[in-house]
């Protein structure tokens, strides 16, 4: 939602634009990430296993969801590391892997306010991601106040322009539109990740987001396919330079961040399937 695309779902609510999300869908390249997510995700869920253990690939794309997620954050452990521990209230990496699982495990909650109240939604993700933290959680940062999230090192907007877009995007979210799920599930991504709006845990938050409309649109309903963990093994300098795509406003940067997006759903597709298989040969 950067001010300076065309198209772009920016400049405060967006109203003048008709389907602002819609018209990204239209950018070069996007319309075949979309395709090829879409036949990605009906793969996996047209696998034998997912039809009688779908709880247990759920259970374990939330794992590897969160792992990833953390991963970007600073956080890289190892799955098993993840899977084994359950005391994540040591030292800031622990804390940070105990923040992306408990976001995981939130977001499945909030699907049905989402709609209604997204603001609502991300003031209660944060609220959840720092529990462990001093921070003022669960309220957008005020003006002067610092923010905590080294991976990002774009300009920081103003307090007052985080409201503003925060308010647009919430209209866009309830008003809904066309856009494929993977159109708006990518922006509101690069959205809450541009403007960072809590003074931490805004990767966290935003990708916890993303999962919300992946689920919540019935592209990936049983939440079996976890873009976190595709982000984190397409790795921080992609992710960086695709949301500085997205942060740009040109509508090739747009493009790319979308088709980001896209590549990490797939590849959480792809860790969802390497589950069922196991499964299936009785090896996991």
């Amino acid at each position: 939602m950067s001010t300076t695309a065309d198209p772009s779902p920016s400049s405060g609510s967006g109203s003048s634009m008709g389907d602002p999300l819609a018209a990204l869908g239209g950018l070069p390249g996007v319309a075949d990430s979309v395709d090829s997510v879409r036949k990605a995700v009906d793969r996996v869920y047209g696998h034998r296993i997912m039809r009688r253990r779908s709880n247990e690939i759920t259970s374990e794309a939330a794992l590897r969801g969160a792992r990833g997620s953390a991963a970007l954050s600073g956080a890289d452990w190892a799955l098993e590391e993840v899977r084994r521990r359950s005391d994540f209230s040591g030292d800031g990496e622990a804390r940070t892997v105990g923040a992306a699982l408990r976001l995981t495990a939130e977001a499945g909650q909030l699907l049905s306010i989402w709609r209604q109240s997204p603001l609502r939604v991300l003031a209660r993700l944060h609220l959840v991601a720092a529990a462990d933290s001093t921070d003022e959680a669960g309220r957008p940062r005020l003006a002067g106040e610092p923010v905590d999230e080294p991976l990002v090192e774009l300009p920081l907007p103003d307090a007052d322009e985080v409201a503003g877009r925060l308010e647009g995007l919430s209209q866009l979210i309830i008003a809904g539109g066309s856009a494929p799920a993977l159109v708006t599930a990518a922006v509101v991504h690069g959205e809450l990740l541009s403007l960072r709006p809590f003074g931490s845990h805004n990767g966290l938050v935003a990708r916890a987001a993303e999962r919300i409309v992946l689920v919540g649109s019935g592209l990936d309903p049983k939440s079996v396919c976890p873009a976190e963990a595709g982000y984190g093994e397409l790795g921080r300098a992609a992710y960086v330079a695709a949301l500085d795509g997205y942060a740009s406003g040109r509508p090739e940067g747009m493009a790319a961040w979308i088709a980001h997006c896209g590549k990490a759903v797939e590849l959480g597709v792809r860790e969802s399937t390497a589950v069922c298989e196991a499964l299936q040969r009785g090896a996991a």
